[in-house]
């Protein structure tokens, strides 16, 4: 029977294609859309890939068949059973295998931003509960089809100005080195959930509006690797690269989980207004129209998800925790970003996953230690940090 279902997959041609943009589908809200509807809406935005922040039957269900690539996640208070291997391969047996292939999962999130957590027991349960959910998917025949990771915060960095001086912070090494050594073992990618967004409430009069919205603007200079950046998201992404080359393994790719920008927010939630998230989101989306890395991996197209599909009005916290969608419940738009732009995508103007940087960069940097990225003297990167989970 397994070999039938190999044999399926193959011939269905289930492969990780690459997709222009990835939006986040949350669902913490009273009046949200049907799955069916969602699917309905994605489909007419040529939209290809999502993440969900659990293993909702409805949705697993609904996008049979649709060819959208699915990213899964396990809640972190699951954590603790999966690291049972016996709990990992029944929730497998539970959760993905009744839906797959024709649903086509790709990737199993472990956790959301638990190492930035207070919780040590929590933070130390992840990486065994990847094995033991990696091992029930190899005992199943479909590890090389779905990978397994877990989304970051940010807050992970210690260091993170010049790009090239990024570092974890040091009391995470440890667990960090756990990762890693997963990650690169399974072939899986690194995820963060980076928000400039954060950097310019914290610090609205230091930090250049444009230098965060993607907007034209004069940039920063890594006077290590005299790498140009044009905007804080590739700045950070790129700290994160270098955080983990060194700790041994920059082969790694380097995704991003989750970015947006809110439309609205209390007042003391600088920032936090309709044309700025219209101007951020749109300038990402042509950012990744046209294939773009990062400074550091230019030739390496950046996967990015984007926060989010909807408003939702259940979620706690202040207001802009509420108001990252792109589309209200109802099916209207927030502001328009141009996603229909994206069925005009041609399938060949994709970059291939596996190249290399153009850039002669030495990873044992002797840069001074820094507490965030500095544009003239301000410090705008280590204050980032993303919304709150659950999702």
């Amino acid at each position: 029977m397994l070999n039938l279902w190999l044999k399926f997959l193959t011939d269905i041609g289930f492969t990780r294609g690459v997709a222009t943009l990835g939006i986040n589908y949350g669902q913490v809200g009273n009046n949200l859309p049907s799955p069916n509807q969602v699917l309905g809406l994605l489909s007419s935005l040529k939209i290809t890939k999502i993440r969900i922040y659990d293993t909702n039957p409805q949705i697993l269900t609904a996008f049979a068949n649709s060819g959208i690539d699915l990213i899964v996640t396990v809640e972190n208070e699951m954590l603790r059973v999966l690291m049972d291997p016996q709990q990992a391969l029944q929730w497998v047996m539970t959760h993905i295998k009744p839906y797959f292939p024709a649903t086509k999962i790709t990737g199993i999130a472990v956790g959301n931003e638990v190492f930035t957590s207070d919780d040590k027991t929590l933070m130390a349960n992840v990486v065994p509960a990847m094995i033991s959910i990696h091992q029930a998917l190899a005992q199943l025949g479909v590890d090389s089809y779905i990978h397994v990771s877990t989304a970051n915060s940010l807050a992970v960095l210690g260091n993170s100005y010049p790009p090239s001086a990024g570092s974890f912070e040091e009391e995470l090494t440890g667990i960090m080195r756990q990762l890693l050594q997963f990650l690169y073992a399974t072939r899986a990618p690194f995820w963060i959930n980076a928000y400039p967004y954060f950097a310019y409430k914290d610090a609205p009069t230091k930090i250049p509006l444009d230098y965060v919205l993607f907007n034209p603007n004069s940039g920063m200079v890594d006077p290590y690797t005299k790498l140009h950046y044009d905007n804080m998201l590739y700045a950070q992404v790129d700290a994160v690269i270098f955080a983990v080359a060194r700790m041994g393994f920059g082969g790694l790719e380097v995704r991003v989980s989750e970015t947006g920008w809110p439309s609205k927010g209390d007042p003391n939630e600088i920032g936090a207004t309709i044309e700025n998230a219209e101007v951020y989101n749109r300038n990402l989306l042509r950012r990744q129209m046209g294939n773009e890395g990062t400074p550091l991996r230019p030739n390496q197209r950046l996967d990015v998800y984007l926060f989010a599909l909807f408003n939702e009005d259940m979620k706690p916290g202040p207001t802009s925790e509420r108001n990252y969608g792109l589309y209200e419940p109802d099916g209207t738009m927030t502001y328009n970003v141009g996603l229909s732009a994206l069925s005009t995508t041609s399938a060949s103007s994709t970059i291939p996953a596996s190249s290399t940087t153009s850039a002669s960069v030495s990873l044992t940097s002797s840069a001074t230690h820094q507490d965030g990225l500095q544009y003239g003297e301000v410090i705008i990167h280590k204050i980032s940090v993303s919304p709150s989970s659950p999702r």
